[in-house]
Formats: structure tokens, sequence, C-alpha cells
């Protein structure tokens, strides 16, 4: 690591997503207390989820705080102390997502560096939905749209069932809506995505926790 270098880390995904803080000093707590280095006031963060500790080489290790909903490290569940590697993702509580950047060669891209050929974005008004530059024909149902939206405007955080039974099928009762008819709307939203990007998967599923949408 050089010297000149002051890590930090950089949220990728979730509602802090582009944020960054810089680690000058440890220990170092994220969580949802207004006493925590680092505040994510999001309900599924533990009041204190994660401690950051530096070791007498110098190295940056990460601790879950027996956080109520857990942590990963790249996809990792986090059991007691590990050692960071540059580049290294955190995801907390599968709602906030941050990269450990050691250096500037990792520095994560920005939404806006990213491949344009694999953006999605949506017209609001004519309800068109396009990946890059080529519009998804014909149109989505109106429920695979409205799923869409849903999971596009929680900027990378997960949606539960519940949320997605409210936005897609807002004029009937819940308990009409079973498991079933949400997890075969969201394979059909998959594949006719796939069909303009087929390398890349949007629609995550989080298990036990619902689906999220994460950019190409």
């Amino acid at each position: 690591m050089s010297e000149t270098v002051t890590p930090k880390l950089v949220a990728t995904r979730g509602k802090f997503a582009r944020q960054s803080w810089v680690i000058e000093r440890t220990p170092l707590i994220i969580g949802r207390e207004p006493d925590c280095d680092i505040i994510l006031n999001e309900p599924k963060i533990s009041r204190q989820h994660v401690r950051l500790t530096q070791t007498a080489e110098g190295r940056f290790q990460v601790e879950d705080l027996q956080s109520r909903n857990g942590t990963w490290v790249n996809g990792v569940p986090l059991k007691g102390a590990r050692l960071l590697e540059d580049g290294d993702e955190l995801d907390l509580a599968r709602m906030v997502t941050m990269v450990f950047v050691a250096s500037e060669i990792t520095e994560p891209l920005t939404p806006e560096e990213l491949h344009e050929s694999q953006r999605l974005r949506l017209d609001r008004n004519s309800r068109r939905v396009f990946i890059g530059d080529r519009e998804i024909v014909p149109p989505l149902s109106v429920p695979q749209y409205r799923l869409l939206e849903l999971l596009f405007d929680a900027n990378g955080g997960i949606c539960t069932r519940e949320e997605v039974i409210s936005a897609v099928w807002p004029n009937d009762s819940s308990e009409g809506i079973s498991e079933q008819a949400i997890d075969a709307l969201v394979r059909r939203l998959r594949d006719r995505i796939s069909e303009y990007a087929p390398n890349h998967q949007y629609i995550v599923t989080v298990r036990g926790h619902g689906f999220r949408l994460e950019q190409g």
C-alpha cells in the first residue's frame, strides 16, 4: 500500500451510493447510531454494525459486531475479523455496499462512468425502457414495468416481496398474490431484459430478503 494514499470506503450500491469516507483513524465504527464514525441511517443496519481496525503491520481488518442482518465480504458471510485487501467489497445487511479502496487504481467507477451500452434507463412519461441506446420492444407489460420502476427507484437497495406486491398490484389484496406469481413476474422481466443484455443479470434475488437492480 502506498504511504501517500489514504484508504477510504466508497459506497457503490444502495441509497448512499457515490458517498465516500476517508479512514483517517481507527477503530472506525459503521452503523446506525449517531455516535458511529460512519452513520448509515438505514433501518436494516444495526446500531453498531461493523468495526474497522488497523493491525500493528498497518493492515486494515473488518469485524462484524454481531449485527442483526449480517455482513458479507466479496459475497462471503463475515464471521469474526477479516483482513481487507484493496478492492474488497463489503455488503452490510444486503442494503449498503462499500468498496475498500487503498489505491487510486481501484477507485470504483461512478454510474456515469459505467459503459453506456449496459446502462438501463427509463422514460417514465412513455413507460419506455432502454438498455444503452436500444429500446426494449415490444414494450414491457404494465406489471413488468411497475416492477422494474420499483427496483430502479431503489437505487440498488433491496425491495421486499411486500413492496413488490404494493407496487405491481396496488388494487389487489396481498393475500391473493402468491410467491409463485411474484417469481414468475421476475422471471419474465429477466427474460425480456436478457434479450438486450445477455451477459449481465440486472435483477438479483437476495434470498430471504427480496430483489434488487444491479446496473451493468
